[in-house]
């Protein structure tokens, strides 16, 4: 009995030694796989880095804004009588747009010229009456005042007829109609709004390290990615009293030619602004770059060595510096070299050292004049 127990133990043992050995065997054999396992490469695009000369400009966002522009609205209330303009017009100065009802007032106008009209004959009579002595001389001053008195009457209220006929303040484009026939307006109620188009202002901030710089007279471009492929010239009139307080920037207004009234008050545009001399840049698409707080990279295409010693392509992570954009472009003023091939595309997936298939089968933008509807 004490041999059978004996020799079942030893059987058990051998078989889980054996187990345990079979194992070892498989996770050993798993650590050396990891250990020569080599990430399939990562396919990407290519540029390859060329030097250019960019003028020294910069951009940023402005507001386009009427030289002149209000909303036409009623100086005395009424009813509308008559409407003479369509919305989107374009009126003269000077031109009517809207009549009020003005029957009340010229009723009362015709019975204060038969007042001024008797008035200036009574202070005719008046005259001759006091050089013969025939009449006191109060009742003369009576005559006289009455008949200034029914004259400014009279302008009163012709002055209230011309305050109901308005007019257009100045020549431009006119807005949406707000009125109807026949409406009754009340003192200040809008009825259209009136804009000057051409030329317009354009405001935009810069930040006051650049306010030096801003000089008026100065040229600058201004574009609007609402309408592509046409470029608007302006010149720096104005510079701002004082530097915003929280964004730290200057205002500055520019006044700007508009091509056929194309751009509107209201409308976002970009505006270059000249700074100095020309530079070097290599220019590269905007997805080339790796945007990081501890500084700007890109990735560069290097023939590498992997630990047992087998080449590879693969990519090297290259700190830039990069200023200034124009168009899919940003210019990169250091960390490069002409001739090397940079990746343009799939940098988020890429990290030092990874390895890499170029395929510049399709390949991101690159345009300094971009077509949006490509964007």
């Amino acid at each position: 009995m004490a041999k059978r127990m004996v020799l079942m133990l030893v059987i058990m043992l051998a078989l889980v030694g054996g187990l345990g050995f079979i194992k070892y065997k498989q996770v050993e054999a798993a650590i050396a796989a990891g250990a020569s396992f080599q990430m399939p490469p990562t396919a990407v695009t290519t540029v390859v880095a060329q030097k250019e000369t960019w003028p020294s400009t910069m951009g940023v966002i402005g507001t386009a804004a009427a030289i002149q522009g209000v909303t036409v609205s009623a100086d005395l209330p009424g009813t509308i009588d008559k409407i003479h303009f369509e919305s989107g017009q374009w009126v003269k100065e000077g031109q009517i747009l809207v009549e009020l009802d003005t029957r009340q007032e010229r009723a009362q106008l015709a019975n204060l010229e038969a007042q001024r009209d008797l008035a200036g004959i009574n202070y005719g009579r008046a005259q001759e009456l006091v050089k013969s002595g025939v009449i006191a001389k109060q009742e003369y001053d009576n005559a006289a005042a009455q008949q200034k008195a029914t004259e400014a009457q009279v302008g009163d209220v012709k002055a209230a007829i011309a305050r109901k006929t308005i007019r257009a303040s100045f020549s431009g484009v006119l807005g949406i109609r707000q009125v109807s026939l026949g409406q009754y307006l009340a003192a200040g109620q809008a009825i259209v709004s009136l804009q000057t188009l051409s030329p317009i202002y354009v405001n935009f901030g810069v930040p006051q390290q650049d306010s030096g710089k801003m000089v008026a007279g100065h040229v600058l471009r201004v574009t609007s990615t609402d309408v592509p492929g046409v470029n608007f010239t302006g010149r720096i009139i104005a510079l701002d009293s004082v530097i915003n307080e929280q964004t730290r920037n200057i205002q500055v207004q520019a006044i700007v030619t508009n091509k056929e009234n194309r751009l509107r008050p209201g409308m976002f545009v970009q505006v270059e602004l000249p700074l100095g001399s020309p530079r070097q840049v290599i220019p590269l698409p905007a997805s080339a770059i790796n945007y990081a707080p501890y500084g700007d990279s890109v990735y560069v295409i290097a023939n590498m060595t992997d630990p047992k010693g087998r080449a590879y392509k693969g990519v090297r992570q290259q700190v830039v510096k990069v200023e200034g954009s124009r168009g899919d472009q940003v210019g990169v003023i250091s960390g490069l070299n002409p001739g090397d091939e940079v990746v343009s595309s799939g940098v988020f997936k890429l990290r030092n050292g990874a390895p890499v298939l170029v395929n510049n089968t399709v390949k991101p933008s690159n345009s300094i004049n971009p077509n949006p509807q490509d964007s």
